[in-house]
């Protein structure tokens, strides 16, 4: 709409022959005057962009980040046997690559999570994005010599990852509130398998086309730039509590150590913090160690005549592609019936989130088990409780971060979702791979060296996975018996903290 003395505003303005209201348009008399007049070139692209910043299309664009980050951290996982190979390092040195990601990643998540509470937060993620993404570019050049480099690489793009996960979904908690909110989380979180399974798959289909594991690494920037370019053009920055507050705003704002200490006593928050624990543990172990696990299962089911990466340029296993496959379907399938079941469930009974993660993470334990019984035998029926057990592992992701929506407000989503990431990457995958990797070499020490010894002590160290996923579903049991107290104590807060906007708009 064109206004006296400003020129013309971005939303209305679009050629030299007629102006419009909001109304409709304008009478000739007022086209007429002198201090109306038509939107410069850039303007015209500037309002553009304005009609494309809808919280739908931030939403598509924030989970299209997600499914990058997620994709760069495990197509390093994909070509593990070629790194281990080509580096010639053992089985816990190779996952130090992992726990290194992941001890930067956590340790960065709390200085991010105070930021995003305070500071522009697309603009702190598209710098994390474009910063991982160089970094990333640049390890695929590092040569064989100095494995320490490349460790130290994947711990600068952890930094980088971390700013992104700690802030992104307070953005869409701000977009949309109850079920749509948890609609959009789901879609956001289904990038985790989508992007973790297409990560498998680009490693070993870039490694497999150019002849050489290091291409695997150079798909992703160039994503993860195109990304951060339509972060900075397409989504907007919501004022935090928008969706909330419907119209109020938040009058006050506590203190970072206010911040912690609330969510220190927060047991809602606490107990799904530890739940997420036992998820990222088992997860983190799983994306390191299972296509590896499935690969030396061939060679003892002899439905594979050798070592996958004997006497090759490139490993020849194509268990990293099968199990990223599995991976994007199960995610697919584990968001979708996790959002439907709760939506369901929450009719029957208010705690129906944290009752609908602790089932699925205590049924997913016995198929998860019932893994390494079988691989021995027949690689097919692994592949099935692979199936079964991710499905029933990844209905949890979007419900616990919809139970943090619910019971922290908004102001402190940032540092909550930040911290809760410290927690369960400190207690999870920050130390799974690089343990189940130690336990798997401590044990093939012990005995001598064979094929079928180098399966079965691997499997040994990955049956630790399922006793903690039980542990988790205790916790989300916890979680259920605090869950109403501390979502009315969110509301109250939230009421105190806010107060209605005085001003109205015609």
């Amino acid at each position: 709409m064109c206004v006296e003395g400003d020129g013309c505003e971005l939303e209305g303005c679009s050629n030299l022959d007629e102006v419009r209201t909001l109304s409709g348009s304008m009478s000739p008399a007022l086209k007429s005057n002198p201090d109306l007049h038509a939107c410069k070139p850039g303007q015209k692209f500037r309002a553009a962009l304005l009609r494309c910043r809808s919280p739908v299309v931030a939403a598509v664009i924030l989970s299209f980040g997600n499914v990058l980050n997620y994709m760069d951290r495990c197509t390093v996982a994909g070509v593990a046997l070629d790194i281990q190979k080509d580096f010639e390092v053992s089985d816990s040195v190779v996952a130090l690559l992992q726990t290194v990601f992941i001890c930067s990643f956590m340790v960065a998540a709390p200085i991010f999570g105070y930021l995003g509470d305070r500071f522009n937060r697309k603009v702190i993620l598209s710098c994390g994005i474009f910063f991982w993404s160089t970094v990333t570019l640049l390890s695929s050049f590092i040569s064989k010599e100095y494995y320490w480099l490349f460790v130290l690489s994947r711990g600068l793009v952890g930094i980088g990852e971390s700013s992104y996960s700690s802030i992104s979904p307070t953005i869409i908690g701000d977009l949309f509130t109850n079920n749509k909110r948890t609609m959009m989380l789901s879609f956001f979180y289904l990038a985790i398998p989508l992007g973790s399974g297409l990560g498998y798959i680009l490693g070993t289909s870039a490694k497999v086309a150019a002849g050489d594991w290091h291409w695997a690494l150079r798909v992703s920037p160039v994503l993860g730039m195109t990304a951060a370019a339509l972060i900075l053009l397409f989504v907007p920055e919501p004022k935090r509590g928008s969706a909330d507050q419907m119209g109020g705003r938040i009058k006050t704002r506590t203190s970072w150590l206010c911040d912690m200490k609330t969510l220190a006593k927060n047991r809602s928050y606490v107990f799904s913090s530890l739940a997420s624990a036992a998820v990222s543990f088992a997860t983190g172990a799983f994306g390191m160690w299972i296509p590896i696990y499935l690969a030396r299962a061939q060679v003892v089911q002899k439905t594979a005549t050798a070592e996958p990466c004997d006497n090759k340029e490139i490993c020849s296993s194509t268990e990293s592609l099968v199990f990223g496959a599995i991976t994007c379907i199960t995610g697919l399938l584990g968001v979708l019936i996790g959002a439907a079941t709760t939506r369901l469930c929450r009719k029957k009974t208010e705690r129906a989130d944290p009752l609908v993660c602790a089932v699925s993470m205590l049924g997913s334990a016995i198929f998860i088990c019932l893994i390494f019984v079988v691989a021995k035998k027949n690689i097919i029926g692994a592949y099935v409780c692979i199936f079964i057990g991710e499905t029933l592992l990844f209905l949890n992701w979007a419900i616990t971060a919809d139970i943090l929506m619910f019971v922290v407000i908004p102001t402190r989503r940032a540092t909550a979702v930040a911290f809760q990431s410290f927690t369960s990457h400190l207690l999870g995958d920050a130390g799974s791979p690089y343990l189940i990797g130690l336990i798997s070499d401590s044990l093939r020490q012990s005995y001598a060296t064979s094929s079928l010894w180098r399966f079965l002590s691997l499997g040994y160290a990955l049956m630790l996975c399922p006793f903690i996923i039980v542990l988790g579903g205790m916790f989300f049991l916890a979680t259920a018996l605090f869950f109403l107290d501390d979502r009315e104590k969110a509301q109250n807060q939230l009421s105190q903290l806010s107060r209605p906007s005085t001003s109205v708009k015609v």
